[in-house]
């Protein structure tokens, strides 16, 4: 299964753009910050995701503010260079 919750910050928006089926699609920056524990230990963690968003999502985190916090849900896939990886929002509870 590959299936992602985050709790995080929208920290970047790019432009609107469309794909080429004409569906919107925004990429955004996520920044999360958290303590969990691992192997009995806490940790703190802090990452910056990328992510993307296509379809009727994109419309509305088009005017969400930058700096505020959700829950992004979603899966991970290959960015298109094949560096790295991109969290496709499909879910904003």
């Amino acid at each position: 299964m590959n299936q992602v919750v985050l709790d995080a910050q929208l920290t970047e928006r790019g432009a609107m753009r469309y794909t080429p089926a004409g569906l919107p699609a925004l990429d955004l920056l996520l920044s999360h910050e958290s303590l969990v524990t691992e192997a009995g230990m806490p940790r703190k963690v802090r990452m910056d995701l990328k992510a993307v968003v296509i379809g009727a999502l994109a419309e509305r985190l088009n005017r969400i503010e930058l700096g505020s916090v959700h829950r992004f849900s979603g899966f991970l896939a290959s960015q298109r260079n094949g560096r790295g990886v991109v969290l496709h929002v499909t879910e904003l509870p």
